[in-house]
């Protein structure tokens, strides 16, 4: 069995191979899809090619696995012999990831399937066109700064009363010229995230696990269909623990010998969109009674509002994995909020809107049955408050007991 190293680069990727415990060089490939094409005829159905994870790595694996035994991605955050390397160069790099492989000794990471890279491709052009758009109103802002424009008076600034009010103010002609294409770009950048929200939303409807995931108060479409495509294979978590560290919610840990170890911050190892996505949905969890609201208030009487909503996110990924290993809607879920959901998902999907007719929603927007729909929930969250008081005071008498104890 031969090993074949490659370090890759944006241009080229500098290739060696292993063999009978001899390194040889291969020399430089360029990454065009032809000449790995062609490097990948040169390669045996016995060997084995390890490479680097890295943003075009995907591209590379597609090409050289169907000609190659195997094609193994190292995780390059845990691969220490490069990273800290006095000595570092393209041909020792790619010697080196042979040598690990060959030892077995390779940090790999997991490749997602077609379908799930495709999701992930999808979450992240939403992200950046989000951003792209909060860009546009902060350029819009900083315009009305410099020339002593009052706050605008409305919620949103792009919308329609905002427009109005904003091209009534008293501001330079070029100034005047620029956010009006600030605006139309801002339109057309509206237009394209509804376009990709659109297929995303049509990705969820047929997916079994997105709706299972939206049962949660707080997790939305785009959460849900963010944490899939981040999860992937829930079977590759042995525990809930694995899926809290895989996305960097779990506190850094610090010890040595016979010493105290010393928790500290999360690790934020990991995918940080995924994290991002949980942390945003914990905000608007504990918006909503039940457990979560209870247990968010118990820690920031502690910690504080953001460290509350951080170890919020952490349930919440615990949470996530045992619905998905039990393939089990939320406890305590709310049919006709789930329901709006649904509808709203829909109608984002592009479903065809039915004015005059009541759809399994309508229910949500009469306040007595909005109310009933919440009363399970408030339940839920006194009993857990019930609950941790109760937890409270009987560790307070252990405490007590043991400290009488030790005095005589």
């Amino acid at each position: 069995m031969r090993i074949i190293g490659l370090d890759i680069h944006r241009a080229f990727a500098e290739a060696v191979t292993l063999e009978n415990g001899a390194c040889r060089r291969l020399g430089r490939i360029g990454m065009t899809r032809d000449q790995l094409a062609a490097f990948a005829e040169t390669l045996q159905s016995t060997d084995h090619v390890v490479v680097e994870c890295t943003g075009n790595a995907t591209a590379v694996l597609d090409i050289l696995a169907p000609k190659v035994a195997r094609v193994a991605v190292a995780n390059p955050l845990q691969v220490h012999l490069i990273a800290r390397a006095k000595t570092k160069t393209d041909k020792i790099d790619a010697r080196v990831l042979a040598k690990l492989y060959a030892a077995g000794f390779l940090p790999e990471v997991w490749i997602p399937d077609a379908a799930t890279q495709a999701r992930r491709r999808q979450v992240t052009r939403r992200k950046q066109l989000v951003k792209s758009r909060a860009r546009l109103k902060a350029i819009v802002q900083s315009i009305l700064h410099a020339h002593l424009a009052p706050r605008c008076p409305h919620a949103d600034l792009f919308g329609g009363k905002g427009r109005a009010w904003l091209r009534a103010q008293v501001l330079p002609e070029d100034e005047r010229v620029a956010i009006e294409r600030h605006l139309e770009e801002y339109d057309r950048q509206t237009a394209a995230q509804k376009a990709v929200e659109r297929d995303i939303a049509g990705i969820a409807l047929d997916d079994a696990n997105v709706r299972r995931l939206m049962t949660i108060p707080g997790i939305d479409m785009v959460v849900a269909v963010g944490m899939m495509a981040a999860i992937g294979r829930i079977d590759r978590f042995a525990a809930p623990e694995k899926l809290v560290a895989y996305l960097g919610l779990n506190p850094s840990v610090r010890q040595s010998g016979d010493g105290r170890a010393h928790h500290g911050r999360i690790t934020k190892r990991g995918s940080s969109r995924a994290r991002h996505l949980l942390v945003e949905a914990a905000w608007q969890t504990v918006r909503s009674p039940g457990p979560m609201r209870a247990f968010y208030d118990r820690v920031r009487a502690r910690r504080g509002a953001h460290v509350a909503a951080v170890a919020v996110a952490r349930k919440l990924a615990v949470l996530i994995w045992h619905m998905r290993t039990k393939d089990e809607d939320y406890a305590w879920g709310r049919p006709l909020l789930m329901a709006r959901k649904l509808r709203n998902l829909e109608l984002a999907a592009g479903h065809a809107a039915k004015p005059g007719t009541r759809g399994a929603a309508y229910e949500y927007g009469i306040a007595e049955r909005r109310q009933a729909d919440r009363a399970q929930a408030e339940q839920a969250e006194r009993a857990y408050r019930r609950f941790i008081e109760h937890w409270r005071r009987q560790n307070k008498k252990e405490g007590a007991g043991a400290a009488i104890d030790v005095r005589h």
